[in-house]
């Protein structure tokens, strides 16, 4: 199932180019804080409703982040080895701050206030400074996890998504330069685990301006899925609707106002979003 929110927060059912209004059978869940938890319990009621309803056109919406207010936005730097090699490599990223490997450094947070949807537009705050595009998958907490082991990891997952880690380079600590507003993009929508399939073998690409950038498979995550919430969550409790963006591979690079990122995911699709001045 692929869940999509839009307009003034409702929420659609998505297939192809269309979408189906659902928001009449999410109200309940939504209302109560409760929407992750309770998405699989409500998948019959949801295609039942979307039978029924009008089909809207994709295009015609305005799409938003499908998660409005994650309690958490947990990120893993340096997560595939090449980047790591890119990152050590070039002056330009790493500004003379030693680069050390996930296991070692940890995880990050990000400021929930960066978070924007497909259908906004990323404003560099510091356009006289390189900002660089990170597409990652994003994973979406359905169920409370705390202190769970890799094996028990992805009954506690509600879902995925596309991640955009926009990133100020500077000497500057990584969340502080990370957490900018609309520099952490999510969508276009929520595709639930069971049409999603094994987390650990997605393509995953990136193109600015129809140039590509990054491009590569999740089987090279250094920390696997599982792996970074049995880590993240022996430090913090995961909570539903909190954010998992799992690490970006090599090919990171600059983006200007007037860019067009392009970024997609095996089995959920392709996200574009425009690059603004401030």
């Amino acid at each position: 199932m692929k869940l999509c929110r839009f307009n003034d927060g409702r929420y659609g059912l998505v297939q192809g180019e269309q979408l189906w209004d659902v928001s009449p059978v999410l109200a309940p869940a939504v209302a109560s804080g409760a929407l992750f938890t309770e998405l699989v319990r409500l998948t019959p009621a949801i295609t039942d409703h979307a039978a029924r309803a009008p089909a809207q056109l994709l295009s015609a919406v305005h799409l938003l982040s499908p998660v409005p207010r994650p309690g958490k936005i947990v990120a893993a730097p340096v997560n595939y080895i090449n980047h790591l090699i890119e990152v050590k490599q070039s002056s330009e990223i790493h500004h003379g701050v030693q680069i050390e490997e996930i296991q070692r450094i940890g995880l990050f947070l990000k400021a929930p206030s960066s978070l924007i949807g497909p259908a906004d537009q990323i404003n560099l705050r510091f356009p006289d400074r390189r900002t660089d595009h990170e597409v990652e998958l994003a994973v979406v907490i359905g169920k409370r996890a705390n202190r769970v082991t890799r094996e028990k990891a992805l009954d506690h997952v509600a879902g995925y998504s596309i991640g955009l880690d926009i990133t100020l380079r500077g000497p500057e600590e990584r969340s502080f330069r990370k957490s900018i507003d609309t520099y952490t993009v999510i969508g276009p929508w929520i595709v639930t685990p069971e049409e999603f399939g094994d987390p650990g073998d997605a393509n995953l690409s990136l193109s600015v301006n129809g140039q590509p950038r990054q491009d590569a498979n999740t089987r090279d995550l250094i920390l696997s899925v599982p792996a970074l919430i049995e880590y993240a969550s022996t430090f913090y409790t995961l909570e539903p609707g909190d954010i998992l963006l799992t690490g970006t591979p090599e090919g990171v690079g600059p983006i200007a106002p007037g860019d067009m990122i392009s970024a997609a995911i095996d089995r959920i699709g392709i996200m574009n979003i425009g690059v603004a001045a401030p």
